[in-house]
């Protein structure tokens, strides 16, 4: 799996590892500190929240259009800087009036700018990693491992928010609302061991950071001239892919809202036994260590190796069991919790992926780039599809809202529906998402590499506005017909892309 990369798809990965898990860890605990701090209504809280993260995946067109005038590199380093200055805004507790809402807008500002500086361009370089001949096959691969490291820290943040809040608040004894910032402060400390790591590592992709002459001419060398008429069929079939890809990140951010309000209002609040260990998180990275060790167990060529390798795995299995013969009663299960499933699924299941696609890369059947996608749009409609078994015999959300206002009994949903639901979306978006970042970085053309990339960001923004559509849904019609809405889009989108297919494995 890791075999035969570039050192520098590592030191890039755990830089990017280190900015997204103080970024996740802000936006886990962000809409509630609003409300606490500041006295916001929900509605107003989710219009700062959803227009920060609209910027934050709008901006780095601007960043890309920038990197592609003076260099990725050079962007990303203003970047992390400019960041870091948000986050520390942020950090500081300045109460709850005008100087501190203005400070916050502005810190939002920062942060935002700063992530369009250093998120695209930073994909941009490990993509031209592989614009060398001798590593072209290896892109999908190291796209699906720069991709796991994204999640990896996505998948602890949630916690440590919430633990480093608490934290401060028993032992530092800090109120509520000024607890939140210790949470804040971890995104400071995160970027600047993201910024260690880029400058320790950094000798092994100068190379690709490009906005020096050498840096240029060596990248015009490596790759091809291409001709007014191919440039424009490759930014075109660019832009179908985007056009697509809005409508699977509408249905996949439903992760924040519809599935959420599934879990709040349809699932039961309390979980016991087996069950009840997927909700601790601790349980989830032993089960990433055991599926890590078993695919080193099989690829290992020394005995020691596997030796270790088998260790591991007894050690997580006995974590697990001490785990299990320790709980004690019903563990409460709140909505947001859920959440921490896709980021796990997507750690444990890359190396399985790449196992699947590298045995049919070697038998000369792996899918193109564009098939994935498609294929990852079917998969997204067939996760919904659980949904619509999941909610046979369930009440409206007007309905269930009433009859528990009422007192009445009303019918839950097992949990395990949302949890194989989840697991369904990961696979989807195992081919789709870093499938379509490789897809990116291979076919911009050379001139408008950081642009293209930055285009991918902005359908994704596109697809996280329009997941709003699906509030609009929830109310009085039937939970049946919400997910289908996601179904048909899902399904037409990947039609849409099957129909294209040949104008996009062109020029793939």
């Amino acid at each position: 799996m890791f075999e035969n990369q570039p050192k520098a798809l590592y030191a890039l990965a755990l830089a990017n590892t280190g900015e997204r898990f103080g970024y996740y860890t802000m936006i886990a605990v962000f809409a509630l500190f609003l409300r606490a701090n500041f006295g916001l209504e929900p509605g107003t809280a989710g219009l700062i929240y959803s227009i920060f993260l609209g910027l934050v995946y709008f901006l780095p067109l601007i960043g890309g259009i920038m990197a592609d005038k003076f260099g990725y590199g050079k962007m990303v380093t203003i970047g992390i800087i400019v960041m870091f200055a948000g986050y520390l805004f942020l950090s500081v507790p300045l109460g709850g009036g005008t100087v501190a809402f203005g400070a916050m807008l502005a810190a939002l500002l920062l942060i935002s700018f700063g992530t369009g500086l250093f998120k695209g361009n930073l994909q941009v370089m490990v993509g031209n990693l592989y614009d060398t001949p001798e590593l072209a096959s290896k892109r999908d691969s190291a796209f699906s491992i720069f991709y796991m490291a994204i999640n990896i820290g996505a998948l602890f943040a949630p916690t440590a928010a919430v633990k480093i809040k608490e934290w401060a608040e028993t032992s530092l004894g800090y109120a509520g609302n000024d607890a939140y910032h210790f949470s804040f402060a971890v995104a400071c400390v995160s970027l600047i061991v993201s910024m260690g790591i880029y400058y320790a590592f950094r000798s092994t992709f100068k190379h690709v950071e490009g906005g020096t002459k050498k840096t240029e001419k060596a990248a015009a060398a490596a790759v091809e001239e291409l001709t007014p008429q191919q440039t424009k069929e490759r930014i075109v079939a660019l832009c179908l892919v985007f056009a697509v890809v809005i409508f699977f990140w509408m249905a996949f951010h439903q992760n924040g809202l519809t599935l959420t309000y599934f879990a709040d209002e349809f699932v039961s609040p309390t979980s016991t036994g087996v069950q009840s260990m997927a909700f601790d998180v601790v349980n989830l990275v032993m089960i990433v260590f055991i599926v890590y060790s078993i695919m080193a167990l099989f690829q290992s060529k020394t005995t020691k190796a596997k030796g270790i390798a088998c260790a591991v795995i007894l050690a997580a299995i006995a974590v697990l069991a001490y785990k299990y013969m320790n709980i004690d009663g019903q563990v409460e299960v709140s909505a947001p919790i859920f959440q921490q499933f896709n980021p796990f699924y997507v750690v444990a299941l890359t190396p399985i992926s790449m196992a699947i696609f590298g045995s049919l890369a070697a038998k000369g059947k792996e899918p193109s780039a564009p098939r994935k996608i498609a294929y990852g749009m079917i998969v997204a409609g067939c996760a919904y599809l659980l949904m619509v078994l999941a909610s046979q015999g369930l009440l409206t959300p007007n309905e269930q809202k009433l009859a528990k206002a009422a007192g009445e009994t009303v019918p839950f949903a097992s949990a395990n529906w949302l949890i194989g639901t989840y697991l369904v979306l990961t696979f989807g978006e195992l081919l789709l998402s870093p499938m379509g970042i490789s897809f990116v970085s291979k076919v911009a053309p050379p001139k408008y590499k950081g642009a293209m990339m930055g285009g991918w960001f902005v359908a994704t923004a596109i697809g996280n506005l329009l997941v709003s559509v699906g509030g609009y849904l929830w109310g009085d019609l039937s939970l049946t017909v919400v997910w289908t809405v996601f179904i048909v889009l899902c399904l037409v989108s990947a039609s849409f892309m099957f129909l294209m297919m040949k104008r996009l494995e062109k020029v793939a």
